[in-house]
């Protein structure tokens, strides 16, 4: 207190450099002023003999320090100021007596710097590690002068009353300010952290700071700090301040100019003194606590280069080009509406005058075939051969189905038509006890056609599926609000901590714009929206025109071909709009807690898409839109499990495994009896009876083939991902769970097509050319996707190994490239489940098969 009120006296308001006792943080510093005042004095302390040495650079000092002698070391140099010259000290004591602690204290210009050797370093559950060797950088405080000459002491002391031996040498550092694009090699230790000085040339405002090794192990840090007295550089202090990311193999730290004033920065690079950070072997614990650990060679070879990063022309450049493909599709949709209603005008032309329209667009042609009997199709003839194609009818080319040639005149589907329009819920349709025994007879014929399954209202229809997207943009809504906040807080956090071990970006090519580390990432997802949007602006141009035909009373909208429901439609392009904002929300700060947001709507997409396909031909009973979401709901519920528990956890992989082959088995059951059958205590009773009558008793087939075909394969598929899941027990359960579904929507997919060839049906040239491009587009996307150019399953040490360099306009990379891709293959496949039964549109519903 005493010397605290004498240093105030003399200093006025305080200005001036403070003294050693008055500097935070540094306890070792102000043990040595008080030793130092004791040595002179005599107040405080025993009396030491100083000595001052005159020292110089590159030589070797040999010399004992005990309790009774302190020793300084003066040495000089000449600081240029266009010049920068490292400056290092490397100390080993060659005592093995670990009570013997010798204090080194560095004074310079503006910095003061101390360490105690043998170091202590301390690791996982406070383990001790000492190192006997120590190197140590001193920090370069800057000078306004042309040429300066600066001093530093080196002052040598211990409490130890036994001598001990150490050697000093202080050395210039060759290479210590980095040069831009060359690679500079050097070695570091826990004990002997190096750094070094890079200054940005003009004319470059972004560098990416790249650090690589060969060895694997030792863990290893690398942190880009301002140019700043005192530097970070050991192993416990080294995330205090600056960006700073842990490495194994690879390590790139992308630095703007506007961060650092002095248009300048340090490059550190630390050795840590243990590697579970990069996902390395738990070492023992001790068995006491203060037990020290021998750490053993941990010393590191690596290198160090600067290149510049990618200029605004560039940023432009991608920009214009991500715009400039999503567009292309907007332009050629607009190109293929006009020829389309330039093809529909013309017909309509022709259709107001008879006489221009030749015989065939008459229908006076030839009767066609009569078309197959329901009890012919999908039936094997006596030597196990099914019928052949011919027998089948191509009812889309049947000429009764023609304008003018329907059996129902203008005023009965008049009257139908205002009939359909009047209130009538579907509730009041289906608690009717005479309609459900309709049900009952319709829905188990042994060979149903649409118009079987096309009884209810239509309005009512249209008003249920309506609510998928009323739902999904309600969930949109709900859902996106909060992750966009907590995205938002996970940069913010990035950016005011410095810790680039947070987010699990492709370093080499995660190019910055604003408070985002990762803006490419982030605009590759822009085609997920905007296609997204196209197709909805296509089924609404489709809506428009569908119910234009039906207030004119067009008998093919009215009475042929698929009913036309779009609310499904218009779920599938939200959920691909909002697949996009999430995954863009994802990509701003990918991690482990939120994966979650860039899978959630492929599961929504994947199970739309399974829906869509299941109410094509059987409208009256699909699923209603709370059940579907309710489902949905819990297959995002159990991937948030499986992401939290299911790593290694065999408890959770018995039981997502049981309730996966259950569920499989109850929506079999749905699909087979097309919803005529009840869960109740008495199902496993009526299982075994059915079982007995028809398999064992009678040795009678399934009723429905086809059905029993696609449930059995189905079946197979998911008993199979049960038992891999199970067995292996992936550690990305919300990938597993992806290919869960997408398998299910394939094998449903392929199904529906060949049912629909064996039919009799055709695939018109605009969905054949949509399949083909579709499975072309898929194929590249799924090969950029396996790239796999980080993965949050490992540490982000280890993620880090799979980073990669742009590949495209040296802006984008793999990932990128598979969001363009998988955006156009998505939008290429829903317009191929819009465009996919445009040959019916003419066909009346009794003859378009149910499977």
């Amino acid at each position: 207190m005493l010397l605290r009120n004498y240093w105030k006296s003399r200093h006025k308001n305080g200005r001036g450099p403070a003294p050693c006792w008055i500097r935070p943080g540094l306890a070792a510093v102000l043990w040595f002023c008080v030793t130092q005042l004791g040595s002179g004095g005599g107040a405080v302390g025993e009396t030491k003999s100083v000595v001052q040495k005159d020292a110089e650079f590159d030589v070797t000092y040999n010399d004992t320090v005990t309790s009774e002698n302190q020793t300084i070391y003066a040495f000089n140099h000449t600081v240029s100021r266009n010049k920068t010259e490292g400056v290092r000290l490397s100390v080993d004591v060659l005592s093995q007596d670990l009570d013997s602690t010798i204090l080194f204290v560095v004074r310079q210009k503006q910095a003061v710097l101390s360490f105690q050797v043998p170091l202590i370093l301390r690791g996982l559950y406070q383990r001790k590690y000492p190192y006997n060797h120590v190197g140590r950088t001193l920090c370069q405080p800057p000078t306004r002068a042309a040429s300066e000459t600066q001093y530093f002491f080196v002052d040598v002391s211990t409490l130890s009353s036994q001598g001990t031996n150490y050697q000093l040498r202080v050395s210039r550092v060759e290479s210590f300010t980095l040069q831009t694009d060359k690679k500079f090699s050097f070695t570091a230790s826990p004990s002997q952290p190096q750094y070094f000085k890079y200054v940005f040339p003009d004319g470059v405002d972004t560098v990416i700071v790249k650090v690589n090794s060969d060895m694997t192990f030792p863990c290893s840090v690398m942190s880009i700090q301002d140019i700043q007295c005192p530097v970070y550089d050991l192993d416990n202090n080294v995330a205090f301040i600056g960006m700073y990311q842990t490495m194994t193999k690879k390590g790139a730290i992308t630095v703007q100019r506007k961060d650092f004033p002095s248009n300048s920065f340090y490059v550190v690079v630390v050795v840590k003194t243990e590697d579970e950070a990069c996902g390395g072997p738990l070492r023992f614990y001790p068995l006491r606590p203060d037990e020290l650990i021998d750490a053993g060679n941990r010393s590191k070879v690596l290198d160090v280069v600067v290149t510049p990063a990618i200029n605004s022309k560039v940023y432009v450049m991608g920009m214009l080009f991500c715009l400039g493909i999503f567009f292309s599709f907007y332009l050629l949709t607009f190109l293929m509406a006009c020829v389309e209603n330039k093809r529909m005008n013309k017909k309509r032309e022709l259709f107001q005058n008879p006489s221009d329209m030749s015989p065939a667009e008459t229908g006076s042609t030839a009767p066609s075939k009569t078309p197959a009997s329901p009890y012919e199709y999908g039936s094997f003839a006596d030597n196990g051969s099914t019928l052949s194609s011919e027998a089948i009818t191509d009812s889309a080319t049947s000429t009764d189905n023609n304008y003018g040639y329907m059996e129902r005149s203008l005023d009965s589907v008049g009257r139908s038509r205002q009939e359909s329009l009047s209130s009538v819920e579907e509730d009041d349709y289906d608690t009717l006890d005479d309609i459900n025994s309709d049900k009952n007879i319709v829905r188990t014929k042994k060979f149903l056609c649409v118009a079987d399954l096309a009884r209810k209202d239509k309005r009512v229809l249209s008003k249920k599926y309506q609510i998928y997207f009323w739902n999904i943009a309600t969930i949109a809504v709900f859902y996106a609000l909060p992750v966009i906040q907590l995205v938002i807080t996970y940069q913010t956090v990035v950016n005011v901590t410095g810790n680039q071990d947070i987010c699990y970006y492709n370093f080499l090519c995660a190019h910055p714009l604003g408070a985002l580390s990762a803006f490419n990432n982030i605009l590759s997802n822009l085609g997920y929206v905007m296609l997204g949007l196209l197709f909805l602006l296509i089924v609404l141009k489709r809506d428009i025109v569908h119910n234009r035909a039906l207030v004119r009373n067009d008998l093919n909208a009215l009475e042929c071909g698929i009913p036309k429901h779009f609310g499904l439609f218009y779920a599938m392009g939200t959920a691909l709009m909002m697949e996009g904002l999430l995954s863009a929300c994802y990509h701003v700060c990918p991690n482990y807690t939120n994966f979650q947001f860039d899978t959630s709507f492929m599961y929504m997409i994947a199970g739309l898409c399974m829906l869509k396909l299941y109410q094509k031909r059987h409208p009256d009973i699909n699923a209603s839109a709370y059940t579907a979401y309710a489902c949905l709901a819990a297959v995002i519920f159990f991937s948030v499990l499986g992401v939290v528990f299911g790593k290694g956890n065999t408890v959770f992989w018995i039981i997502f495994s049981v309730i996966h082959i259950l569920a499989t088995l109850l929506l079999s059951t749905q699909l087979y009896y097309m919803g005529r059958w009840r869960l109740d205590s008495g199902v496993l009773r009526r299982m075994v009876y059915i079982i007995y009558t028809d398999s064992i008793r009678q040795c009678s087939g399934p009723m429905y083939i086809d059905r029993m075909v696609l449930l059995v394969m189905g079946n197979i598929v998911n008993w199979s991902l049960a038992a891999y899941g199970l067995i292996e027990r992936p550690n990305d359960f919300a990938s597993y769970l992806l290919a869960i579904a997408i398998c299910n929507l394939l094998l449903y997919f392929a199904f529906y097509i060949i049912m629909k060839l064996r039919s009799g049906e055709r695939i018109q040239c605009l969905a054949l050319v949509c399949i083909l491009f579709t499975a072309v587009i898929w194929g590249f996307a799924l090969y950029f996707f396996f790239q796999g150019l980080s993965t949050w399953q490992k540490t982000p040490a280890e993620s880090r190994e799979h980073n990669r360099d742009c590949i495209l306009l040296s802006f984008f990379d793999d990932h990128d490239i598979w969001h363009f891709l998988s955006s156009i293959a998505m939008f290429g496949s829903f317009l191929v489940l819009l465009t996919m039964d445009d040959d019916l549109d003419t066909v009346q519903r009794d003859k378009i098969y149910v499977f």
